[in-house]
């Protein structure tokens, strides 16, 4: 009767799987089912439990990365929460440093701080580089398209001129 309890775990993970659809559960729902499938052969629990982690361990170090590839080919990855403010600037509302300083992000004031050595003045734009807990490291935005950055103009085009026949 044991292959039922694990036939059980195995739909069960299955289940939850689908609601968080990141590949871990259905790899133990495999080792559940290749312990059910011990169990039924009569095997003692010893043997079933070391089928469910071999065969859980195998699934998650060999095809969940393999699978994790071919999903990514096919449906980009969206970030979500604080990964999605990477890359995204901010407007600097209290001169920030290397210590401490405060940013508006997303329409939140965060915590900020810089990597390095320079410090960002009030009003001034930043990227954000990444988030450390609940506090976002900044970079000036140095890429960013600025009014005074404008290209200068190159050499004038002659203008075509009308001719008379």
């Amino acid at each position: 009767m044991d292959w039922v309890w694990w036939l059980g775990a195995a739909l069960l993970l299955a289940v939850v799987e689908i609601l968080s659809l990141d590949l871990v559960l259905i790899m133990f729902a495999g080792g559940a089912a290749v312990a059910a499938l011990l169990a039924a052969m009569g095997f003692p629990l010893w043997v079933q439990i070391l089928g469910f982690a071999v065969a859980s361990a195998g699934l998650l170090l060999a095809l969940r990365p393999w699978l994790l590839r071919h999903l990514r080919r096919r449906v980009p990855l969206v970030e979500t929460n604080v990964h999605a403010l990477v890359g995204r600037t901010a407007v600097v509302v209290a001169e920030v440093s290397d210590r401490a300083g405060r940013v508006k992000l997303a329409g939140e004031v965060w915590s900020a701080r810089t990597d390095g050595e320079h410090l960002l003045p009030e009003g001034e734009e930043v990227v954000v580089m990444r988030i450390d807990g609940a506090t976002a490291v900044v970079s000036r935005a140095a890429h960013l398209h600025h009014p005074h950055d404008a290209p200068t103009p190159g050499p004038a085009r002659p203008r075509p001129t009308e001719e008379s026949p």
